[in-house]
């Protein structure tokens, strides 16, 4: 049943930055029984972020401007806020406003970390005296290092997160405007070649599979970009900025500069 009124909030509304991240490095280290996949990477969050605007109101909404998303998905957003509720045992009816400025499948992590701003902002507004480690676990596999965020060593499916030292470079991020699925990149793999699963990020064969321009991006972007997650996007580290500009200048295609951000929890 919905509660008369809403809760006792601890601020009228809060606003959060959702950080992107690049993975540094990442091995599938194999397919589990339950067909998800363990890896060890290294992901570090940069100043690239969506933005989440979160109050008390009278019925649970979800507006979102910038970058569209897909409509037949459930936003990670309120699959976050479904996860509290049950946890907390009661409804938080909640207004969210996002700004999308981290492009929906690029593997820069938008969606995930758009879950773990939800899981803090609610927690907050709410006083609750909730887990959040658990939640994010399930909610999505990259959810509970947002919770944190800075720089990490993940492995398993994602719930193990050990903090390791801030990277110092700059990066250039270029994104082809191509949204790849998760899921199809993992399946992909499960298909390739020992050889082809290979170099700093070992899904980068199997994202040319499921969509070939990515292979085409990677050849003009050249040398020293890698992709960041299960694609589409690629970074360059660079040792200022004005070098990581310099990197994106000429490309035509969605780019942006960005310095590494540490821990905010």
């Amino acid at each position: 049943m919905r509660s008369p009124r809403p809760a006792a909030a601890s601020a009228r509304s809060i606003a959060l930055p959702a950080r992107a991240k690049v993975n540094l490095d990442l091995a599938v280290v194999r397919r589990r029984p339950d067909g998800m996949h363990d890896l060890r990477t290294r992901m570090q969050t940069v100043e690239l972020h969506d933005l989440l605007t979160a109050e008390p109101a009278g019925e649970t909404s979800l507006t979102t401007t910038g970058f569209d998303l897909p409509p037949d998905v459930t936003n990670t957003v309120l699959s976050a806020h479904r996860a509290v509720e049950a946890a907390a045992e009661r409804e938080l009816p909640t207004s969210y406003f996002l700004h999308k400025r981290i492009p929906p499948g690029s593997g820069l992590g938008g969606a995930s970390s758009d879950a773990a701003a939800a899981l803090r902002a609610l927690a907050t507004l709410y006083r609750l005296d909730v887990d959040l480690k658990p939640l994010a676990a399930r909610v999505g596999a990259d959810v509970s290092f947002f919770l944190r965020g800075g720089a990490a060593l993940i492995e398993g499916v994602g719930e193990r997160v050990t903090p390791v030292e801030v990277e110092r470079s700059w990066f250039a991020i270029a994104w082809p405007g191509i949204e790849l699925s998760t899921a199809a990149v993992y399946e992909a793999w499960d298909k390739l070649d020992p050889a082809e699963a290979t170099g700093p990020n070992q899904l980068r064969g199997a994202a040319g599979r499921v969509d070939e321009r990515v292979d085409r991006f990677a050849e003009h972007l050249g040398e020293g970009w890698r992709m960041t997650g299960s694609g589409s996007a690629f970074f360059l580290a660079c040792p200022d900025r004005e070098d990581a500009e310099d990197a994106v200048r000429k490309l035509d295609c969605w780019t942006a500069v960005a310095r590494p951000v540490g821990a905010w929890a």
